[in-house]
């Protein structure tokens, strides 16, 4: 450890450009998995946040929530813990004032059920009480909306009041605009033939209705438009970064351990053990990743604090320092390489 703290202050230039070089691979890192966390975020919150554990959706519907639509006759008796969930996109226009149109998700919720009465965290206002009340994600406050604006979706010729603002209601990354049972079906035109596109329960119930299709939470999830492509993208994205990491620290040392050679072979002529040189080196390369990794957290966390909210970021810092200490040891795995070579070096050629 001594050697290696010599050595970077002695090279304090060459050694800072290395941990800049970490420092920003993590940080690129740490950003990513942000974005990939918020996009999930944007795309599940509802689902999450209602504590939803089981979906039905119907059977023709091809696992997929929007183009789901069930009748009376297909659900039977509905459980305590079940609700009936109705989604239909819309464009949203404020009737008065500058706030722009919106394309979002309308979400129908019965009054009498416990996704309405539980599980709705209101962040001001009120629940609806009437088929005229809406409530919107706390999102649309940013975009001109506020309560006891009146609204209309799409041509729909009644106005609707906007009555609260509710935390956690996304969808597919759409806000919700949460409303009565009898408005989604004016705005999906069923003409009462069905009377939602689902149901969401908060248990891990049974087969309770034989004729629609039974999902749990994260099969559902899986299946919403484009979830999973995109999980993918941002996980192969940042699993090429922690490798490229891996060969820059190993290429970096191994040309260090090059140009040092001769002095290494001179120490080893001196007596000096090949484990004292094998051992600086692992701890040169854990000081210049740990000192990197936590430069690029300490910028991740500045950056947290200044980015806009419209940019979905989400950081879950118990799994961002879990991947920060993955990069450490990628670091010392990178250090294999300039230790093989200085068990090969022969003390006489330096003699």
């Amino acid at each position: 450890m001594f050697l290696a703290i010599r050595e970077i202050r002695h090279n304090k230039l060459r050694y800072g450009l290395i941990i800049g070089m970490i420092a920003l691979i993590g940080y690129l890192i740490f950003m990513l998995m942000g974005l990939m966390l918020g996009l999930a975020n944007e795309n599940t919150a509802a689902i999450k946040s209602w504590d939803t554990q089981t979906v039905y959706l119907n059977k023709n519907a091809n696992e997929n929530f929007s183009q789901s639509l069930v009748s009376k006759s297909q659900i039977g008796q509905l459980g305590s813990h079940e609700a009936l969930v109705g989604t239909t996109p819309v464009v949203m226009k404020k009737m008065t004032g500058h706030a722009s149109k919106q394309s979002i998700q309308f979400m129908c919720l019965s009054k009498k059920q416990y996704l309405y009465q539980k599980k709705l965290e209101l962040v001001a206002g009120r629940k609806p009480r009437n088929n005229n009340e809406i409530i919107l994600d706390e999102s649309l406050k940013d975009k001109g909306y506020h309560i006891g604006n009146t609204v209309k979706l799409n041509s729909q010729g009644k106005s609707l009041k906007v009555v609260g603002f509710v935390k956690n209601a996304k969808l597919n990354i759409s806000p919700l605009a949460i409303g009565s049972l009898s408005t989604w079906q004016q705005l999906k035109g069923t003409n009462g033939q069905y009377i939602a596109s689902g149901i969401f329960s908060d248990q891990k119930t049974s087969h309770h209705h034989p004729k629609l299709a039974k999902y749990s939470v994260h099969e559902f999830i899986q299946k919403l438009p484009g979830y999973s492509a995109q999980n993918t993208t941002f996980e192969f994205m940042i699993g090429f970064l922690m490798i490229i990491s891996l060969i820059v620290i190993a290429v970096f040392l191994y040309i260090l351990t090059m140009q040092k050679l001769p002095e290494y072979a001179v120490l080893r002529a001196q007596g000096i053990p090949v484990s004292t040189l094998t051992g600086a080196t692992f701890a040169q390369a854990m000081l210049l990743m740990i000192i990197g990794v936590v430069i690029s957290l300490i910028v991740t966390l500045i950056t947290t604090l200044l980015i806009p909210q419209a940019v979905p970021m989400l950081i879950s810092w118990p799994v961002t320092i879990l991947v920060g200490i993955s990069l450490i040891v990628l670091g010392a795995i990178g250090a294999l390489l300039p230790v093989h070579i200085i068990t090969k070096i022969n003390p006489l050629d330096a003699i």
